[in-house]
């Protein structure tokens, strides 16, 4: 077993599946990975459980009834991880808008003291490719905005590409962790930065899914903007640490 763990929820995803698993295979660092199909219908789970005969020890997943919610897929891989004492944990999405072979940058800033590293679009060496201005400016000024309400010092709030060391995961009480969409990336580091943990941002470019259809939808970002009042309101009461 590798010391570190990659975890990629999937939800009709048959086009980019089969080429994310054998690029993360192909890094030059090893890491585990393990799928986590919310019972897609298009046959993701079937094309997985091909590529476990060529990856027996080394390709897992966990498959669900339905569409459960981006946060609640991590959070069962968070668990999974725990129990199967990886020492880091990753999380990315199928599509390559995140490009794996940012993956070893994530994990050695984590083996540099980091508790969090964030692949982060928003300082200086990252960006977004292919994204017209419009949703540029509405994604900066999410992560503006999520800023500004809980203090939490990373530029890339709502980015959900991102190494966890252990230790934080271990002492994070993941019943408080309850938003579903990209609020959840942002409760995920408001929590880090609340109890204590070392965020660091490594710069990467964020690249537009070229095959499949975005999750993207209105309940997401209404989800993201009331949730960050929600976050600085209940921090007055929420403890995260066990």
């Amino acid at each position: 077993m590798n010391d570190c763990l990659v975890i990629i929820p999937t939800y009709n995803e048959q086009d980019n599946i089969i080429p994310m698993i054998e690029k993360v295979f192909s890094l030059p660092v090893d890491f585990d990975l393990l799928i986590i199909d919310d019972n897609s219908p298009d046959g993701t789970a079937e094309l997985v459980r091909e590529m476990q005969k060529k990856y027996p020890t080394k390709l897992h997943m966990i498959q669900r009834s339905g569409k459960l919610g981006l946060g609640t897929a991590y959070i069962t891989g968070f668990k999974w991880a725990l129990e199967k004492n990886y020492t880091m944990v990753c999380e990315m999405d199928c599509d390559f808008s995140h490009n794996p072979e940012d993956l070893p940058r994530l994990r050695k800033a984590i083996l540099e003291g980091a508790d969090v590293a964030v692949g982060s679009r928003y300082i200086e060496g990252g960006g977004v490719y292919n994204w017209p201005k419009r949703r540029i400016l509405l994604s900066k000024g999410a992560s503006l905005y999520a800023r500004l309400i809980t203090g939490i010092p990373v530029q890339d709030t709502t980015a959900g590409f991102v190494c966890y060391r252990r230790e934080f995961l271990e002492n994070l009480n993941m019943d408080k962790i309850v938003f579903k969409g990209y609020a959840f990336q942002i409760q995920m580091k408001y929590a880090a930065y609340l109890m204590g943990y070392i965020i660091k941002e490594i710069p990467i470019w964020f690249k537009d899914r070229e095959e499949g259809v975005s999750k993207m939808s209105s309940n997401i970002i209404q989800e993201a903007i009331l949730g960050v009042l929600k976050l600085r309101w209940n921090a007055i009461f929420n403890h995260y640490q066990k």
